[in-house]
């Protein structure tokens, strides 16, 4: 059975919302994956993984747990290239999904963002989730709902 996997730790609090309402509605499993304790409400298709602090502890666990066909809900684009190898979906709070023909570029992206960062550049960080990013997320999650 497909399940859906969260790294939570960054996850906004809008979109976890939209994800217990999809998993209860279509009974789907819904894992949330953090290194800091977390509220999930109380359902037998929302569980809570607390993994041990440290550097991508809850990267590393989600890669060694997801299969292919589930959907990985993560901004974190070293770990959508991790899942996507796996044959997993990824999907970004913005309803942005990671495929094999778009991470390559995100990943050289994000990698020359990160030099400019080192560099001294202020590069600033993304715009505030608005009502667009949400709907987007929730076509997204709704689509992959309707295929599994």
């Amino acid at each position: 059975m497909k399940q859906i996997y969260v790294d939570a730790d960054a996850c906004p609090v809008v979109i976890k919302e939209i994800l217990f309402k999809a998993a209860n509605r279509t009974q789907t499993l819904l894992t949330l994956v953090a290194n800091h304790a977390m509220r999930v409400p109380v359902s037998k298709w929302v569980q809570f993984r607390h993994v041990e602090s440290g550097f991508d502890v809850a990267d590393n666990w989600i890669v060694q747990q997801c299969h292919a066909g589930d959907l990985v809900i993560t901004a974190d684009i070293p770990l959508a290239s991790e899942v996507i190898a796996k044959g997993a979906l990824a999907l970004n709070p913005r309803g942005e999904l990671y495929t094999e023909s778009n991470i390559r570029a995100r990943l050289n992206m994000r990698d020359f963002m990160e030099t400019l960062r080192s560099s001294g550049i202020q590069t600033g960080g993304p715009d505030a989730l608005n009502q667009k990013d949400r709907q987007a997320f929730a076509n997204q999650l709704d689509r992959w709902l309707a295929k599994k």
